[in-house]
């Protein structure tokens, strides 16, 4: 598995539910992407001035992400979806 470094974590997404409250089934080109995600690893945190700043998520957290993140990488691993995102663009723990 990967090991994210300094500020990274990487996320697997989790998918929403593909139906309205009505019942209604949405097709898959017409869902958002979720901003929804559970925390795989994270890396060890930044330097700021003398000291490493540690990270506040940890493995095994949901997290809400921002959809648009600047620094979000979609990445394949054996087969799977994983983003690889700094912790600043994500927004809080669910």
């Amino acid at each position: 598995m990967l090991k994210p470094l300094h500020n990274y974590v990487l996320l697997e997404r989790i998918e929403e539910n593909n139906k309205t409250a009505s019942g209604i089934i949405i097709p898959d080109n017409a869902k958002e992407k979720p901003s929804r995600g559970k925390v795989i690893a994270v890396g060890e945190g930044v330097f700021d001035d003398e000291a490493r700043v540690p990270m506040t998520v940890k493995a095994g957290d949901t997290v809400l992400f921002a959809k648009w993140a600047s620094s979000a990488n979609e990445i394949k691993l054996d087969g799977k979806d994983f983003i690889l995102i700094k912790e600043t663009d994500i927004l809080g723990i669910l």
